[in-house]
């Protein structure tokens, strides 16, 4: 289990409110068991923290999958400075692919820039 503090100090993260971190830690850790499971994953030998930054960055994953899922992430498609309006959206080129198999390979993606993770033996 990873601490907020682990998130915001040494992670450095403040994406995910404190109240909603054991959430979305729950989950990436889940993800990253499931890694364990089925393929090799080793810790670089210059890393001591990479599984606990790991699941930092697919708990941030999560919540912004999340977010454009419900509507208040993504890319900004307009905005107006006069009383303030945004509204997001997912068209174009620059969507977040927030499938199912669009958000396995992004937390693939992510878990792989902290931990070595081989589809058989290493």
């Amino acid at each position: 289990m990873v601490k907020y503090e682990f998130y915001s100090d040494d992670y450095q993260g403040g994406a995910i409110a404190e109240e909603n971190w054991p959430t979305y830690e729950a989950r990436a850790a889940a993800q990253l068991a499931r890694y364990k499971r089925i393929y090799t994953v080793t810790v670089p030998e210059d890393s001591t923290d990479a599984e606990n930054m790991a699941v930092c960055a697919m708990a941030e994953a999560l919540q912004s999958f999340d977010l454009i899922a419900n509507g208040e992430g993504g890319a900004v498609q307009s905005a107006s400075i006069g009383s303030v309006s945004t509204s997001y959206g997912s068209s174009g080129s620059n969507a977040v692919d927030i499938t199912p198999k669009g958000q396995a390979r992004e937390l693939y993606r992510i878990a792989c820039l902290y931990l070595d993770i081989y589809r058989g033996v290493s």
